[in-house]
């Protein structure tokens, strides 16, 4: 490959990286990701699913597109999952795949499955999908992460330059799924950066290029004043462990690089001297062509998520506020918290029968029908919000230099 080429390439993959950051606080850009991806590999289109359940258990799709060409098709989302996802023989072979193992569509078919597959035969021909690329990511907290390209756009099947540049993407993909369960938890999806600041559930600080605090909320304050695992004594965002600051630097170095560019985002535990529990750390470069972004000067947006804060599920608080009888308000918080409803049954002496009735009942009270929208309702009760107003912006200590 040529000079320019080499060039255009990376161009193409610094543009497509900005566009998946900027996909983290707003779904909706996800069709421009996706066109930046077919652009990438070289693939007529490809879809994306986001899942959590645990094996032999229920799973719950929290997040599924499918995009050809840079567009949107909620028509082939629907299609496949009212009449065909029940059918799809690859699932138990796709669920076993070595994670980021990429694997062609062919391989999850037995030659018999091949020529009588519903799924193989009349969906994926159709959508042009037959000869596409799946792969399997190990996601956080038991999320399942299932990318999947369409057919190559040469027709001539996939070669190893392409491949190549799949397997180059799904770091950045996994780390995608990464940093949105934790903007998601923090309830802000769809909020600009600077309104990310408004949360009360999860810590949200600013950095500025050089990487200096500009701005946090008042979680984050709360645990920088504690040390809690973090301080900022300095003007920057240092980790209390010395070993743990040595990787926080790298991760801070690696979304603000030092001559410019497109950063990436990372994340890491982080120890705290009070307690056993350890803070999840995702730190993402801001998009600088966004307006509020420039006039601030913002170089990155790290959030602080306090696994055991977002536990904190009162079952009596939930049965009150929704309604809910004490025993269908101990069986939504326990779902919410991540068991299944075998777990349930197992733990509580029930059936599973039983338990799957109050998970009826449940969902006829609040009228939704998915074990998902019961979780993101429960959650959203967990940790009681402050009153009034939130404090007013901090800046950072300035020092010379």
């Amino acid at each position: 490959m040529i000079r320019g080429q080499v060039m255009g390439r990376q161009d193409l993959f610094e543009r497509l990286l900005e566009s998946l950051h900027a996909c983290v606080l707003d779904d909706a850009e996800w069709p421009v990701v996706s066109g930046l991806v077919d652009e990438w590999c070289g693939s007529r289109g490809n879809s994306l699913i986001l899942a959590e359940g645990t094996a032999g258990g229920a799973v719950d799709v929290f997040f599924r597109r499918f995009c050809f060409r840079g567009q949107r098709r909620a028509d082939l989302e629907r299609e496949y999952f009212e009449d065909y996802h029940h059918l799809d023989e690859r699932l138990p072979r796709l669920r076993e795949l070595p994670d980021a193992q990429v694997t062609p569509n062919s391989a999850l078919f037995t030659d018999r499955e091949r020529k009588t597959s519903a799924v193989f035969n009349e969906v994926m021909s159709r959508n042009g999908t037959r000869d596409g690329l799946n792969v399997r990511l190990e996601g956080p907290d038991g999320w399942r992460i299932v990318w999947a390209t369409a057919d190559p756009v040469e027709g001539a099947g996939w070669s190893a330059f392409q491949v190549g540049a799949v397997e180059r993407f799904l770091p950045h993909l996994r780390q995608f799924a990464r940093v949105r369960q934790a903007v998601v938890d923090a309830r802000v999806q769809g909020a600009s950066a600077v309104e990310m600041l408004g949360s009360r559930r999860t810590g949200v600080i600013q950095l500025d290029r050089r990487g200096r605090v500009a701005a946090a909320n008042d979680a984050a304050l709360e645990l920088l004043r504690r040390e809690d695992g973090l301080s900022d004594g300095d003007g920057f965002l240092r980790a209390v462990v010395p070993a743990e600051d040595a990787e926080l630097s790298r991760l801070l170095a690696q979304a603000l690089p030092f001559a410019g560019g497109v950063g990436a985002s990372g994340s890491m535990l982080v120890s705290r001297p009070r307690t056993r529990t350890r803070l999840e750390l995702h730190v993402s470069p801001v998009d600088p062509g966004r307006p509020e972004e420039r006039s601030s000067r913002m170089g990155a947006l790290a959030l602080v998520v306090d696994p055991a804060r977002r536990g904190a599920i009162d079952v009596g608080r939930v049965a009150a506020i929704l309604g809910l009888t004490p025993a269908e308000s101990a069986v939504a918080v326990s779902l919410a918290q991540g068991s299944t409803i075998r777990d349930i049954a197992a733990s509580t002496g029930r059936s599973v029968t039983t338990v799957r009735w109050h998970f009826r009942q449940i969902c006829a009270k609040l009228g939704i029908s998915r074990q998902a929208e019961l979780v993101r309702v429960v959650m959203s009760l967990g940790v009681p919000e402050a009153r009034g107003s939130p404090s007013p912006l901090r800046t950072s200590r300035s020092k010379p230099g």
